[in-house]
C-alpha cells in the first residue's frame, strides 16, 4: 500500500482508500481515462469549479457516467488529510476498469510544485493530440516531440496543424500578447484551467483576451508570448526564430489576475 513517507512517490488513493497493489497494476495496464491537475495552498483551489467540471465532461464523454462534483471534493479532501498536507500538487484520474460499471476515481498528493520562471524556448512541431479537449495520460506524442526539441537546444515543443495554425504546448496553453490584447489560439487544444481563470479575472485587471487564430507565419504580429499550466506561468522568449521581448510587467499583470482570483475550499475551515 502506498503512504505518504514514500520517498519521491505520490501517495495514491483510490475510491477514498490507501492504494494497493492490484489498484496500481489496473491504473497502469488499463489507462483508458481522463484526469485533471491542480495546486493545493492552504487547502484552497483557484478554479476548482472548472477542475470538477472537466472532470465530469470527460467522465460522460468517455464512460457515459457523470462524475459527481461533491464526490470528488470529499475524495480530494480525504487524500489530502490522509497524506498531511494543506499544500500540494493534486491529480484526479478517472476510470472505468474491465467489468467495472462504476467509475474509479484515483487521487494522487505530492509536494506543491510551480513552473519555472525563466523564459522558455519553443521549438514547432507537426503534431495534434488525438481529442486535444481531453486531458488524460499515456500521450506518447507530446513526450516524443518534447524530448526532440530539448535534444535540439529548445525547452519544449509547440504543437501545430498542417497549416501551421498553432495550437498548445506539450503542456500548457499559450497566450500572446500584442500590446493591446492577450491572443489565445482559436484552434483544437486543451481548455486549461489556469487558462479559464485568466479569461475569466483578465478584463477586470485591464487586460482584455480573445480567442482566434494564430499561425507559425503570422508570429511577428506578437511582441509577447507566455505559457500557462496547472503549475503556473512563464514568459516565451522565441518560437523557431521568432523572437519575443520577455515583458516583466505584462508577467506581473497576469500574475496578478490570477492571484487575485478567490480560491474555493476543499479542507474545512481551521
Amino acid at each position: 500500500m502506498t503512504t505518504p513517507a514514500a520517498a519521491g512517490l505520490p501517495y495514491a488513493e483510490f475510491d477514498g482508500r490507501p492504494a494497493t497493489e492490484d489498484d496500481l497494476r489496473r491504473a497502469l495496464f488499463f489507462n483508458y481515462g481522463h484526469f485533471t491537475a491542480m495546486q493545493v495552498r492552504a487547502g484552497r483551489v483557484r478554479g476548482l469549479e472548472l477542475h470538477l467540471a472537466r472532470l465530469d465532461a470527460a467522465n460522460r464523454e468517455l464512460f457515459r457516467l457523470p462524475l459527481d462534483g461533491e464526490l470528488v471534493r470529499r475524495l480530494i479532501r480525504h487524500a489530502l488529510e490522509s497524506a498531511g498536507r494543506t499544500d500540494a500538487s493534486l491529480r484526479v484520474h478517472g476510470y472505468l476498469p474491465p467489468g467495472s460499471t462504476a467509475t474509479t476515481v484515483m487521487v494522487t498528493v505530492r509536494e506543491p510544485g510551480g513552473m519555472p520562471p525563466e523564459p522558455k524556448a519553443l521549438m514547432s512541431v507537426p503534431f495534434a493530440r488525438t481529442a486535444a479537449h481531453l486531458k488524460r495520460p499515456g500521450e506518447f506524442g507530446q513526450v516524443y516531440y518534447a524530448d526532440l526539441a530539448r535534444r535540439a537546444g529548445y525547452d519544449d515543443a509547440l504543437l501545430t496543424l498542417p497549416d501551421g495554425s498553432v495550437t498548445e504546448g506539450t503542456v500548457a496553453n499559450i497566450g500572446f500578447w500584442d500590446g493591446s490584447a492577450i491572443t489565445w489560439p482559436q484552434a483544437p487544444a486543451l481548455s486549461g484551467v489556469t487558462m479559464g481563470v485568466l479569461v475569466r479575472e483578465l478584463p477586470g485587471a485591464g487586460l482584455p483576451s480573445l480567442h482566434r487564430p494564430v499561425t507559425l507565419d503570422g508570429l511577428g504580429a506578437f511582441r509577447s508570448a507566455f505559457l500557462t499550466n496547472s503549475l503556473g506561468m512563464a514568459p516565451v522568449s522565441r518560437i523557431d526564430g521568432t523572437a519575443f521581448t520577455v515583458d516583466a510587467e505584462l508577467m506581473r499583470r497576469l500574475a496578478a489576475a490570477y492571484d487575485g482570483a478567490p480560491g474555493e475550499p476543499v479542507l474545512p475551515h481551521p
